[in-house]
């Protein structure tokens, strides 16, 4: 009996191990090994890449017998199989046949070519795509891409990546792709030839690795997506630039592509336009999802200054107030009446750097980091409300003695400016809105639906390190809730600021200000959302003149 487990357990062991397919990859029309292909598993994030002599091991243990297996590389025709038969190949080559190419020549004359760049051009240290195999050995090798649209039809020059942080002992192995569209999501590779490259620190100039894709002849038009891929695992670390607010891709091998809603690689390309295309001349291309990002500017460069800025980390003006599961950071500038400033969802006090030393030759400037934000620490499990910012203004304003104060607060500070107002108005003399709403409709229903999407995934993460992001995120969907009726009871001044292509409606700002007895409109021509950071100087001006008006 005992020989007979000895035996059953062999069996079942040898059986375990065959799962684990190994093999080569070789050319079938020349006969050579193809290095670094992509052999995974349909609609699964499970998959390896090969090596420099096209060699490769992919355990198939967990993978039903009729999973699809899946081998691509740019230039050979896709090869797929079972799983139950691909399994029969191990030790064996196995063969990619290599695609006809067609090539077609496309005449038109340069004079009819006109230089454009699209994509996202910041290089921003604050905002990164982390690539670190040491961290996470598994996921490291997945492809993130962003989205194009070539309204007509176009050259590809140069694609362009902006690199923070390079770290790495040997060359770092990257492969590009190119994809067509499909439902909003990357579709077909459409290259014929693949574009690896092995990166070093040398050739990333003044922060930006330029691939010159100029002899490849790709021409692209309509939606296209450029993808990124890292095909081999190296001792180091990578961080890309990246944008908020912008759409990004990424996935795992062959699993399902995700959009990744709180950021965006910094890719962007140098194009060649055909000048004499029929579409739309007002808009020739750029962004597909031009929705969510033409609301919302790269400010990137703005976040860079404001780190190297004193403001938001200054220890002689900062102090913190120690609430109930809450520490409130504070900064204090200049003298005379109080101004306190207030900044939006997920900033800082570093946002108003460019607001507080002028403001500060004036008045009193206390700068506030809202209470899970900046530099201030919320404990609490609880949901985030205006009316709960709002006391702990009224909260800081009793520490320091401050019988009124004046407020100037922009987007999630503007809604809480509006509940200080309904809920203190003895302690308020003026307020300053800047892109604040009411209530949720307000917001641009691209926006919203955004962020809805976001609020997807977060749920579906579960992770607890999230909640903080969460219930930022939750604050925007469900708050503030103000009814007109609200507004007629708000007796201060009030000036109420947006953009004329801001985030909030434009007929939800006149309804702000119609509804509140003493106040003010102003739209800013030309704007967004991020007037503190675009128009300072304006905002600057009109906040001291408005502040300055005799009551």
């Amino acid at each position: 009996m005992k020989k007979y487990n000895t035996f059953f357990f062999l069996l079942a062991a040898s059986a375990f191990y065959a799962q684990v397919v190994s093999g080569t990859i070789i050319s079938k029309n020349e006969n050579q090994p193809i290095p670094y292909v992509k052999i995974g598993v349909d609609k699964e994030n499970i998959g390896v890449v090969s090596d420099e002599k096209g060699n490769f091991s992919i355990d198939l243990s967990t993978l039903a017998p009729k999973k699809k297996i899946i081998i691509e590389v740019p230039g050979y025709e896709v090869y797929a199989e079972a799983v139950q038969d691909f399994k029969k190949h191990d030790l064996q080559k196995i063969f990619l046949k290599e695609k006809t190419r067609n090539i077609k020549e496309i005449a038109i004359k340069p004079k009819k070519l006109v230089d454009k760049n699209w994509g996202v051009n910041t290089k921003t240290k604050s905002v990164i795509y982390s690539v670190n195999p040491e961290f996470d050995k598994k996921s490291f090798l997945g492809e993130t891409a962003l989205e194009f649209n070539a309204k007509k039809r176009s050259k590809l020059k140069n694609i362009n990546l902006n690199i923070a942080s390079y770290v790495s002992t040997q060359p770092v192995l990257m492969r590009y792709s190119i994809y067509s569209e499909k439902n909003g999501f990357p579709d077909k590779n459409i290259l014929e030839e693949e574009i690896t490259v092995e990166l070093t620190e040398n050739m990333i100039k003044d922060g930006t690795y330029t691939l010159d894709v100029n002899d490849r002849n790709i021409w692209v038009q309509g939606k296209f997506f450029i993808g990124i891929q890292f095909l081999k695992d190296f001792d180091g670390r990578i961080k890309i630039s990246a944008a908020l607010f912008r759409t990004g891709f990424i996935r795992e091998f062959y699993g399902d592509w995700q959009k990744m809603t709180l950021a965006a690689p910094a890719i962007n390309i140098d194009v060649k336009m055909d000048k004499n295309g029929d579409n739309n001349p007002e808009n020739e291309g750029g962004f597909a999802d031009d929705s969510v990002e033409a609301m919302m500017p790269d400010v990137s460069k703005y976040i860079q200054e404001s780190e190297h800025a004193v403001y938001g980390q200054n220890a002689t003006a900062g102090r913190y107030l120690k609430l109930q599961d809450t520490d409130l950071y504070y900064e204090t500038y200049g003298e005379g009446e109080p101004l306190i400033l207030l900044h939006g969802n997920s900033g800082s006090i570093k946002d108003f750097y460019q607001q507080i030393p002028i403001l500060s030759k004036q008045y009193k400037v206390i700068a506030i980091d809202t209470r899970g934000q900046g530099k201030s620490i919320d404990s609490s499990k609880k949901d985030f409300t205006y009316k709960m910012f709002a006391e702990d203004v009224k909260v800081l304003a009793d520490k320091l003695n401050l019988d009124k104060v004046n407020i100037a607060g922009w987007s999630d500070g503007g809604n809480t400016g509006l509940e200080f107002a309904l809920k203190y108005p003895e302690r308020l003399n003026k307020l300053i809105t800047i892109g604040a709403n009411a209530f949720p409709d307000g917001v641009d229903d691209r926006l919203t639906d955004h962020f809805e999407n976001k609020m997807l995934v977060m749920k579906e993460l579960k992770d607890p390190k999230k909640l903080n992001e969460q219930r930022l995120l939750k604050i925007m969907l469900t708050q503030p809730r103000i009814t007109r009726a609200d507004l007629n009871k708000i007796r201060s001044k009030v000036l109420v600021i947006a953009g004329d292509k801001d985030v909030i409606k434009p007929d939800h700002t006149e309804l702000i200000a119609k509804e509140i007895p003493n106040a003010e409109l102003k739209i800013y021509s030309n704007a967004t959302h991020m007037i503190p950071f675009e128009n300072a100087d304006q905002l600057n001006t009109d906040i001291l003149n408005f502040l300055g008006k005799s009551n």
